[in-house]
């Protein structure tokens, strides 16, 4: 089910927070995002995935404090706990548009696991 395109792996992720660029999103919840999360992500509910992703620039950037990526950003990731929100947030983000986001599905289990923190 799950194409290598719509997925981003652990080394690729870290790769591209190093160069600074992309916008990863972490869609649990406010309860497992305050437990900690991946530095430079920020954070939209996977239930607020496609109103959130649907605001106009502005109101994006007002929201989040980030610049809202382009409908052919390749540097869209989300994110959860397993990888299983991760990959819906994603799908409704390309149902949106967004056609090469991609979800890290080795989530935050795997990113504290391997030391990202």
């Amino acid at each position: 089910m799950a194409s290598s395109d719509k997925e981003i792996s652990y080394s690729n992720l870290k790769d591209l927070l190093a160069k600074g660029s992309g916008l990863l999103v972490d869609v649990r919840t406010k309860d497992e995002v305050d437990r900690g999360h991946i530095p430079g992500s920020i954070h939209i509910p996977v239930e607020n995935v496609e109103s959130d992703m649907s605001l106009d620039t502005a109101e994006f950037q007002s929201k989040f404090g980030v610049v809202k990526p382009s409908l052919d950003s390749s540097e869209l990731v989300f994110y959860c706990q397993m990888g299983k929100r991760g990959a819906l947030a994603t799908e409704k983000a390309r149902s949106l548009g967004f056609k090469n986001a991609r979800n890290y599905a080795g989530g935050y289990k795997e990113w504290s696991e391997k030391g990202g923190k």
